[in-house]
């Protein structure tokens, strides 16, 4: 090993940079949260459920059969090479429903359903990995202008929030979180885990 004289104009090597993500004692905890995709498809049905509080007979698994349909008819026509539904975009989703959807607004489940495919549009347009997508399979009612109107009020509220949220690593875990505390259970499988500093 070279051998460094004082004077030499050469001293001690920098010691190397601490690894990423780590900190002193006494610095901001370190947030780990899990959760599989099936466990947050839930919460996100239980969430829609009881944001929804006029539809007595919703069930989450309503929700759940929605957003798989539109994911397979997506697939099975060559639209995505594969599927969108992973926790990620499930929080994407939630952020979504938690702005868009007004339970005293709902009187239907038809009119739960547009709404709800108008925020899994917008969703697979924001995080999908296609450039575009078809109208159709989100497409419940025969009025196309409703559906444009729906997704332009979404938009312009909630615009600095869908940037916000691929940005900002903290306000995607508060989410996270938050979505997860709508539901309890798991099924073990494909769990997802976030570690962040605060």
């Amino acid at each position: 090993p070279q051998e460094l004289h004082p004077g030499s104009g050469g001293g001690k090597p920098p010691p190397p940079p601490p690894p990423a993500g780590s900190r002193p004692p006494g610095s901001p905890r370190r947030v780990v949260v899990q959760a599989s995709t099936g466990e947050l498809l839930r919460c996100l049905g239980d969430f829609v459920c009881r944001r929804c509080y006029r539809l007595k007979e919703l069930s989450p698994g309503e929700l759940i059969s929605w957003f798989r349909s539109v994911d397979r008819s997506l697939l099975l026509q060559g639209w995505q090479d594969q599927g969108f539904i992973t926790p990620a975009n499930l929080v994407f989703v939630y952020l979504l429903c938690r702005e868009a959807l007004r339970g005293e607004d709902i009187g239907s489940q038809a009119e739960l359903q547009a709404a709800f495919l108008t925020c899994l549009y917008l969703a697979y347009s924001y995080m999908g990995n296609e450039i575009s997508y078809p109208l159709k399979p989100f497409l419940v009612e025969g009025d196309k202008g409703r559906f444009w109107e729906r997704c332009l009020g979404i938009i312009q509220r909630l615009s600095a929030k869908m940037l916000r949220i691929n940005a900002d690593p903290h306000y995607f875990t508060q989410l996270f979180q938050d979505l997860k505390s709508e539901g309890e259970g798991g099924d073990g499988s494909k769990h997802w885990t976030i570690s962040l500093d605060r």
